[in-house]
């Protein structure tokens, strides 16, 4: 199993309405990085669900449930996207500052590469992200 961190605009798209749905397509994505990771989602992987903009949050996680397809919003035919499903919310958000202000999570493509949208997480860090926020990795 890989770990992996995907963000969405709470205005768009939060954690709200991922726990309501249940299940969604995760599209839009065109950046040609964050989409070579969505390629490498398999089912059963997890992913960690971060609120962008404002908030700069992680509130929860998500399980790949179908591995990449294309994307039909795309008129270009190359973009994919995965399904996810809903799991555990965390009990505490973990913040973007509380992240960094951690040492062991420097290395974070969160923090290094902070414009992507989908990006692998190492099970360490997965860890010491998910005991912040309540819940046992």
């Amino acid at each position: 199993m890989a770990y992996w961190l995907l963000k969405s605009d709470p205005d768009t798209y939060g954690w709200r309405e991922m726990q309501r749905d249940g299940r969604t397509n995760w599209d839009g994505v065109r950046n040609p990085q964050a989409g070579g990771y969505l390629r490498q989602m398999r089912v059963g992987d997890r992913a960690l669900f971060y609120h962008s903009g404002s908030e700069r949050a992680v509130v929860g996680i998500v399980e790949v449930a179908r591995a990449a397809y294309p994307d039909p919003g795309d008129p270009s035919g190359r973009a994919v996207q995965v399904d996810v499903k809903a799991g555990p919310a965390f009990a505490t958000p973990v913040t973007l500052a509380w992240i960094k202000a951690q040492p062991s999570l420097k290395d974070l493509p969160l923090i290094r590469q902070s414009r992507l949208s989908v990006m692998p997480i190492d099970p360490a860090a997965w860890a010491v992200i998910c005991r912040a926020g309540g819940i046992e990795a």
